[in-house]
């Protein structure tokens, strides 16, 4: 199987790794990975105590806030969430062909 490279701007191979989970349990819901992320693939959602997904933020049942992956498919690769996140929450796989 080949796996996608690209060249740094100093000629350098580099492979993109892109996003593939993250650990909720670990996430502190803090925003910072959400704040550096420019392509719209994550977002923060509230969650209650059994673990479930709230909708209604106004909501009491609302434990705490965990980013999610929104937009998968927007991800570049660069890793930026992973490297920003003080949890290590993040999972990151190189896309093989």
């Amino acid at each position: 199987m080949a796996t996608i490279t690209g060249l740094t701007f100093g000629g350098k191979t580099w492979t993109p790794k892109f996003v593939e989970a993250i650990d909720q349990d670990k996430c502190i819901g803090c925003g910072r990975c959400f704040k550096i992320c420019g392509h719209n693939v994550l977002l923060l959602k509230a969650m209650n105590e059994e673990g479930e997904f709230v909708e209604d933020e106004d909501d009491d049942e609302i434990e705490k806030k965990v980013m999610t992956i929104a937009n998968k498919e927007n991800c570049v690769g660069c890793e930026a969430c992973a490297r920003i996140c003080s949890k290590n929450c993040y999972t990151h796989a190189a896309l093989n062909n």
